[in-house]
């Protein structure tokens, strides 16, 4: 038990570089709390202690503003980060040395009984808001950017952002941070190349207006402009 605990805090150094202590460890990082409650509660829910597994877990909740279901499968060097609002349901299974942030949701989408919630693979990052919906998978090595809702399965070693979930990017490479600034965002994308389009059948209709001897408007391609600048700024 006490390698396990050793573990889990040496998992927060590895992690968080804000981490300076063993002390501001044990006593400052909820999602450390939440974690040690929950193996606690999965204990007792294993052993068929349903109702104290779950006043636990209703503890650690109003403690930590974390939670996670005893019925949850979790793996080592689990942590989460800050941790405010994060909610794992009852059929959730995740891997070994995820990293999951802030506000994510491992959610169910059927009242039927049986598996319902995602299945997390190993040294998965899950970006800040994210929210994972029903009974999926979530590969080995992937990215789910922050604020992306994902609702079908993703490959191992995809980058998914967005609303739903779209994969991005996808390779095959051990996970080192989530750059959340440096995420792709296939939106964005789109209207760039939109407009790059637009400008170019637009360069092409002020030379035949030229030759034809016709004067466009001043201020007609101002609007466009402005969101072009908007754009580029995004």
């Amino acid at each position: 038990m006490f390698k396990r605990l050793r573990e889990d805090i040496q998992t927060v150094f590895a992690k968080d570089p804000a981490a300076r202590s063993v002390m501001e460890v044990i006593f400052c990082y909820p999602g450390l709390h939440a974690l040690w409650f929950y193996r606690v509660a999965h204990y007792l829910w294993q052993h068929k202690l349903r109702f104290l597994a779950r006043f636990l877990s209703h503890i650690s909740r109003f403690l930590t503003a974390i939670e996670i279901h005893p019925g949850a499968k979790i793996g080592r060097r689990f942590f989460i980060d800050h941790g405010a609002g994060v909610v794992i349901g009852e059929t959730t299974e995740i891997g070994d040395d995820v990293l999951m942030y802030q506000g994510v949701v491992l959610g169910g989408t059927t009242l039927k009984k049986g598996k319902r919630h995602p299945t997390v693979g190993n040294n998965v990052v899950i970006g800040t808001g994210a929210v994972a919906l029903g009974a999926i998978t979530i590969g080995d090595e992937a990215i789910i950017g922050s604020g992306s809702v994902v609702i079908e399965s993703v490959p191992p070693g995809a980058t998914v952002v967005g609303i739903p979930g779209r994969t991005v990017e996808e390779r095959h490479k051990p996970i080192l941070d989530l750059e959340h600034g440096r995420l792709p965002d296939p939106v964005s994308e789109a209207l760039r190349v939109l407009v790059e389009e637009q400008d170019k059948l637009e360069e092409r209709l002020k030379k035949l207006e030229q030759s034809s001897g016709i004067a466009p408007p001043a201020d007609e391609l101002k609007a466009k402009k402005k969101i072009k600048r908007e754009i580029n700024r995004g």
